[in-house]
């Protein structure tokens, strides 16, 4: 089984929040970056928003504007044909099975067979994407977390049938990029999301039943259990929505009903509060 290891050019595909997110940072690490996105203006949406971000870092010292520039330098938005040019690939489109498997058969005749694909998924099985790709031993779970630029985790989730040495190219890679990366098998919600989630989950459910206002559960979370963002907070941050998906992935795949997800969770999805994307979820934002 041949595997490149000489990772000179990256592949992001979907360019949101979290796309966007890993484009900076692979850009900042010196690689070249090929981005794709679906939506129409959507990664010239991401290139203006990693400017932002960069300019930010320059702002505060974290880094120069010569490495700022060089960054952005790095990035290049391209149509899928152009995927064939990368050394790695990460898929960080949105958290639904079906819109994957779609994308994958789309990229199968682009991606060269020695390319490794990794996944953002937070919660959906690396096996079974790793199956649904076409090439099982070749793809692993390289999940950020957002802010990805700020946040030094990445789990990395090894399916059934990913090579080792795949696994150990992405661990190696991850701490590259200035990460800390922790292995863990595939399983529904690998560590993060199983233990994050249910608390989140839970915390909409004692302010749907008026144990406390939004702010007094973040509050109580923050100063009695340390907490550097409360879990309603959180929630607008990560989006109501993702959050919702991933609990119907665990309760649907765990078979739980702890993992249930709260009918408030269900009706702000509905409703369009989405959290600091939408302006609105449990609090409201001017800038979302």
């Amino acid at each position: 089984m041949n595997i490149r290891t000489n990772i000179k050019t990256v592949g992001v595909i979907g360019t949101g929040t979290m796309g966007s997110g890993i484009a900076q940072v692979f850009a900042q690490a010196g690689r070249k970056v090929l981005m794709y996105d679906s939506r129409p203006g959507a990664v010239d949406h991401a290139i203006v928003s990693i400017e932002k971000s960069l300019d930010k870092l320059v702002g505060k010292e974290k880094i120069t504007r010569e490495a700022a520039n060089a960054a952005l330098a790095n990035l290049k938005s391209v149509p899928m044909s152009e995927m064939r040019q990368v050394d790695l690939l990460i898929e960080a489109i949105f958290e639904d099975p079906a819109a994957k498997r779609e994308l994958y058969t789309a990229l199968a005749p682009v991606i060269p067979p020695d390319v490794v694909f990794a996944s953002n998924t937070s919660s959906i099985s690396i096996s079974e994407l790793g199956a649904a790709s076409g090439r099982p031993e070749l793809f692993i779970g390289m999940h950020f977390f957002n802010p990805v630029p700020l946040m030094k985790l990445v789990e990395v989730v090894v399916g059934l049938r990913t090579a080792e040495p795949v696994v150990e190219l992405t661990m190696n890679l991850a701490k590259e990029l200035g990460k800390v990366p922790h292995r863990v098998k595939d399983h529904p919600g690998f560590v993060s999301n199983r233990v994050l989630m249910p608390m989140i989950n839970e915390a909409i459910a004692c302010y749907a039943d008026g144990v406390a206002d939004a702010a007094t559960i973040d509050e109580i979370m923050k100063l009695g259990m340390n907490h550097p963002m409360g879990p309603l907070a959180l929630a607008d941050l990560i989006g109501l929505d993702i959050c919702l998906n991933i609990m119907e992935v665990l309760h649907r795949d765990l078979g739980d009903d702890r993992y249930r997800p709260t009918p408030l969770l269900r009706t702000m999805v509905r409703a369009g509060l989405l959290g600091r994307k939408s302006g609105k979820g449990f609090y409201t934002y001017e800038n979302p």
